[in-house]
């Protein structure tokens, strides 16, 4: 039992029980010094990720991060969700869904991007909203998002099982076991276990082979999009574009609302930032890269569906076969399609455990999660522990839960990771710890409530209401209150190596659009994203809040130790470190002090498979 606790609670705060009460009398006082702790971003980068004992190998470049990037986003949504949209909510002009939906997946993209290249570490968005936004903000949006994981990853693989039974003609339940227990819980999926934990070997072995894997699969499935949109638009009949749309505007972004979730996954690119030659380089190309083409495929299927079936035919399951058999009479082409889902649920497999796990090992990093689970291995260099935990909760979901229990298990997460990624990339760039004032800081602040809050009443109002006044007044606060930020505040602080474009309205409009779409989703997701936020904040009152308190208390008394200088600091923990000369036209930073010695020098990382030079900010 000692040993057992040695590795999962090592911490001062879990030493005996004297202790531990100690630290539960405490919680209040530790818990106002960390609710709005904010990480360094170097400390992030350089610091925090020793905790791991080994780095993580960096093999993969812009066209891997590209595929991976595809491998995540494109699976079987595409196939099902055009034809249930088109026939019941938008028309022939769901095309224009696709636009807006790929539009709006853009500015998201745009925020992780420049996150992931001046936090280049395994987290992701975790790590972003830690260094901005604070411990507690980051530890809630992570606990939530870890749920998702391990619900969507089970449904990918029961979905799996189901392609795989249609490409075989066979009954999906005639490849499970059937048992006596609870209904939705007696249909063992080995099938799906199997296929996740081929892919989970394959992520633990080696991310480089998951690449190249990913690949041959995206290839695969790319093959088939282009054999569809081909076939579409040869069998087209200009007459099913009449009319264009049948259930108005309003139906557009109805249907935008939902094929949006069709985007959904380029975020995993972001937590391979450690596995990357040259992440400020390779990250921009392969997340902007991707989503771009994901964007055409996706309105050019859309276009060619419609174009070739009148949309009040179409089949809301498997539009795409559906079509081809009773429109050109190819009934093997329902097996096409099948084998491209199939294709696409696997990369989704594939990237999803790569990434997963790495977000979990970063978690464990802060010590909000047993520190044990940040471990990466020395001979494979991937974090083994993480990705087995995950895989064993995954696999247990996965071989009792039907799939649909796991849809209505699907939360708003994704939707709040990514508006709450973009207030971080505001707060990036218009607040400075120390060159903004007071004052200052509480404009910034009440601007953002007031975009998020406009983007709410909209969502709302949207829901609620067929009118348009109260869009004049929501929109129109919105606009206003990123107007005023854009023309009244300076950007304290500038990007590295590259930047989002049009600060703050592409950061500002991802709010507003990200909060429209979670007001899309039904009441019960809302009530399970309560329920399991009180579930994750019962484990950071007891042991999360002080176990990163004590690693948090650790590092502060190591860095008053050392000699003064980040250099000093850094270098110290990484012997890859050298210091160069400063880039001349390099702006000194006030928060070492004109005089301070150590400005005068740049970090250097001279490993070469870490090319990351940093300049203290």
């Amino acid at each position: 039992m000692g040993k057992f606790k040695e590795i999962l609670i090592p911490e001062a705060s879990f030493k005996d029980f004297s202790a531990y009460r100690t630290a539960l009398l405490e919680t209040r006082i530790r818990f106002g010094r960390r609710v709005f702790a904010r990480a360094d971003a170097d400390s992030e980068v350089l610091l925090i990720t020793q905790r791991s004992e080994n780095q993580m190998k960096r093999t993969l470049n812009w066209w891997d991060l590209m595929w991976m990037s595809i491998g995540a986003v494109v699976g079987s949504g595409i196939f099902v969700i055009t034809g249930e949209q088109a026939k019941y909510v938008a028309g022939p002009a769901i095309v224009l869904s696709y636009v807006a939906a790929g539009v709006s997946s853009m500015l998201s993209v745009f925020c992780y991007t420049e996150f992931a290249i001046e936090v280049p570490v395994a987290g992701g968005s975790f790590a972003y909203l830690r260094v901005e936004l604070g411990d507690f903000i980051a530890y809630i949006a992570a606990g939530n998002i870890v749920l998702d994981y391990v619900v969507a990853s089970a449904s990918v693989g029961r979905a799996w099982t189901s392609y795989f039974a249609a490409l075989i003609n066979r009954h999906p339940d005639d490849l499970r076991i059937h048992t006596s227990l609870a209904e939705h819980y007696n249909k063992l999926d080995i099938i799906a276990v199997g296929v996740l934990w081929i892919t989970g070997f394959l992520s633990i072995v080696s991310v480089r082979a998951t690449s190249i894997v990913n690949w041959v699969a995206s290839l695969i499935t790319m093959g088939i999009i282009f054999f569809i949109i081909g076939a579409g638009f040869a069998n087209a009949h200009s007459e099913n574009y009449s009319p264009f749309l049948p259930y108005g505007t309003r139906g557009v972004f109805s249907a935008a609302a939902i094929v949006y979730f069709a985007y959904l996954g380029f975020d995993a690119v972001a937590t391979l930032a450690e596995d990357t030659k040259n992440p400020s380089r390779d990250i921009p190309i392969g997340l902007l890269g991707s989503m771009s083409l994901v964007t055409v495929l996706y309105c050019l299927m859309a276009a060619s569906l419609c174009l070739m079936q009148n949309y009040k035919l179409l089949d809301p399951q498997v539009p795409f076969s559906f079509a081809f058999k009773s429109v050109a009479g190819w009934k093997w082409a329902q097996y096409v399609v099948a084998l491209g889902a199939l294709k696409g649920l696997t990369t989704v497999l594939l990237v999803g455990t790569v990434s997963q796990a790495r977000y979990i090992a970063h978690i464990a990093r802060t010590h909000m999660l047993p520190v044990w689970f940040a471990h990466v291995d020395s001979k494979t260099q991937t974090p083994i522990r993480a990705t087995v935990t995950m895989l064993g909760l995954t696999s247990v979901v996965a071989l009792f839960t039907d799939l649909d229990v796991l849809a209505t298990l699907l939360s708003i997460s994704t939707l709040m990771i990514f508006m709450l990624v973009a207030v971080a990339l505001i707060v990036r760039r218009y607040y400075d710890p120390v060159r903004t004032s007071r004052q200052t800081m509480w404009c910034v602040v009440s601007l953002i409530l007031l975009m998020v809050g406009s983007s709410i009443g909209t969502a709302l109002y949207w829901r609620l209401s067929d009118g348009w006044y109260g869009h004049v007044i929501f929109v129109g606060t919105w606009f206003v209150a990123t107007a005023v930020l854009w023309l009244f505040f300076p950007i304290e602080r500038q990007p590295k190596v590259w930047g989002v474009p049009l600060m703050p309205w592409i950061p500002s409009a991802s709010i507003g659009i990200n909060i429209f779409l979670m007001g899309s989703i039904d009441r019960d997701a809302f009530i399970r994203f309560g329920i399991w936020t009180v579930i994750i904040l019962v484990y950071y009152v007891f042991l999360g809040l002080h176990a990163s308190y004590d690693a948090a208390m650790e590092m502060q008394d190591q860095e008053q130790r050392r000699p003064p200088g980040l250099w000093n600091i850094l270098a110290e923990a990484n012997p890859n470190i050298s210091r160069s000369p400063r880039p001349k036209g390099t702006v000194k930073s006030p928060k070492y002090g004109e005089d301070d010695p150590e400005d005068d020098y740049a970090l250097q990382l001279s490993a070469p498979t870490s090319p990351l030079n940093l300049v203290p900010t």
